[in-house]
């Protein structure tokens, strides 16, 4: 371990004044010239800092953000190459432990390395405050790696934190080739294996991840699992559109989630929301290829299991194979409530607005002779506009036993891409009723039933 404060060189030790001068440079906006103090310099017109660094001649490293000076942790002054061929495992490990037990901490992955690295697990309990910054690029070892529940089936785990930060504008690339030809998905004489997902955060609280890069992930690229209050901005992910099981966002038991003002290009959901997750907003996001944005899927193997206030307040979807979709499995038992999808545009989708009680992507599936369903309630379609490359704009195939209700359904314009003759909509088992001006015109609806015991609809989701 390199004490902190020898891995920042300067001209002779610095003095109290000396820290305190950059400790309040960092601090207060800066006149607008590069601004130097010893080895460190900051250029206050696009908020990046950086230090040399003399433990490897000539080497400088940048990342953003104002910092205290001497809770930066670079991993290369813990002997990580930054070539994209030496395995820097053990320098991330070390650097993660030293980061872990400082205040406001940064871990810093410079800018212009590329580190081979995993599978890791970053894990808590730390000080407060920590920060990941990835100013530079993650990669994935190229050869398959044993999956286990010590890295929870990922590559990059991070687990039991508290007040993280995930940030830095840099590149995490999952290389999922290798995995995706071994799949069953992609071949069917292949053995059926899962694959790891790229970055998961499991039980974390106050979590934010901003301006960064994922593609290529072997199966889900981010996966929050028993996490609170998390906030993500500024993030691509990218993936072929046949890469197996590659969600963008896979939001399990974890609650209050805003996610905005992100592109996701997948072969699977954009975002997934299933079992535990509640109180989901998603605003201004991009997403296609991918199978859309889904609810579900819920139920699987009589499982029960529950969604609720879920809301979607703009989105463009790009020639994905489903628009805003809730999927349940016949047999499953649970509630998916409190679902609003608003402000939504359909370019080139098919089955822009879809609720699916009978799904399955297994080759043998249940009969229909199901005795029990996720219940869908309450649910809510407002401005959802654009073209269906499927005849069907509005599919709502429902539970016979559990039949979906309180379907709401106000200023919808879903028209054939091809501009010709009429979008068309079909029901089963459904429940609801519209206003303004809906099409393609959903008359297969059911009236609600005891509609005096039922949310009206202009209390309908007070949450929002």
């Amino acid at each position: 371990m390199i004490p902190i404060m020898e891995k920042i060189s300067f001209s002779g030790w610095p003095t109290k004044q000396t820290v305190f001068v950059i400790a309040f440079l960092l601090s207060v906006p800066l006149i607008p010239q590069a601004v130097g103090v010893g080895s460190l310099t900051c250029r206050p017109e696009n908020g990046l800092c950086s230090v040399v660094d003399t433990i490897r001649e000539g080497y400088s490293f940048e990342g953003r953000g104002n910092w205290p000076l001497f809770n930066v942790i670079n991993v290369n002054w813990y002997g990580a190459i930054g070539d994209g061929i030496t395995d820097d495992t053990q320098a991330f490990v070390d650097a993660w432990n030293d980061a872990c037990n400082l205040e406001s901490a940064v871990l810093l992955i410079p800018e212009g390395g590329t580190y081979s690295v995993g599978p890791l697990v970053f894990k808590g309990p730390c000080a407060t405050d920590l920060t990941v910054e990835i100013a530079g690029t993650l990669i994935a070892p190229s050869e398959l790696y044993s999956l286990n529940k010590s890295n929870s089936n990922s590559w990059l785990h991070f687990f039991r934190l508290n007040n993280l930060t995930v940030e830095g504008g840099g590149t995490v690339d999952g290389k999922g080739g290798r995995w995706w030809a071994q799949s069953c998905k992609k071949n069917m004489t292949n053995k059926c294996r899962d694959a790891p997902t790229a970055l998961k955060f499991s039980s974390v609280s106050n979590l934010k991840i901003k301006d960064l890069r994922i593609f290529n992930s072997p199966q889900i690229h981010i996966n929050f699992a028993h996490c609170y209050n998390v906030q993500v901005a500024g993030l691509q992910v990218e993936a072929p559109a046949d890469s197996p099981n590659t969600d963008g966002i896979h939001v399990s038991a974890t609650q209050n989630v805003l996610i905005q003002d992100s592109w996701m290009a997948s072969g699977d959901d954009c975002i997934s929301i299933v079992s535990g997750a509640s109180d989901i907003h998603i605003k201004n996001v991009t997403c296609g290829p991918g199978h859309g944005i889904s609810v579900g899927s819920l139920g699987n193997g009589f499982e029960e299991e529950h969604v609720s206030l879920v809301v979607v307040d703009g989105a463009t979807l790009i020639g994905t194979t489903n628009g805003l979709r809730v999927k349940t499995w016949q047999g499953g038992v649970g509630l998916a409530t409190g679902l609003v999808f608003q402000n939504v545009e359909m370019v080139n989708v098919s089955y822009p607005i879809i609720i699916d009680q009978s799904y399955c992507e297994y080759p043998y599936c249940p009969s229909e002779n199901e005795t029990s369903a996720v219940q869908v309630s309450h649910v809510r379609y407002r401005n959802i506009r654009g073209t269906s490359v499927t005849k069907e704009a509005v599919k709502l195939v429902c539970s016979k036993v559990s039949p979906c209700r309180n379907l709401y359904f106000e200023d919808i314009n879903l028209v054939p891409s091809e501009g010709i003759g009429m979008s068309l909509s079909s029901c089963q088992s459904a429940q609801g009723v519209i206003a303004g001006t809906v099409i393609p015109h959903i008359d297969c609806l059911d009236s609600p039933i005891e509609r005096h015991r039922a949310m009206p609809c202009s209390s309908m989701l007070s949450f929002l």
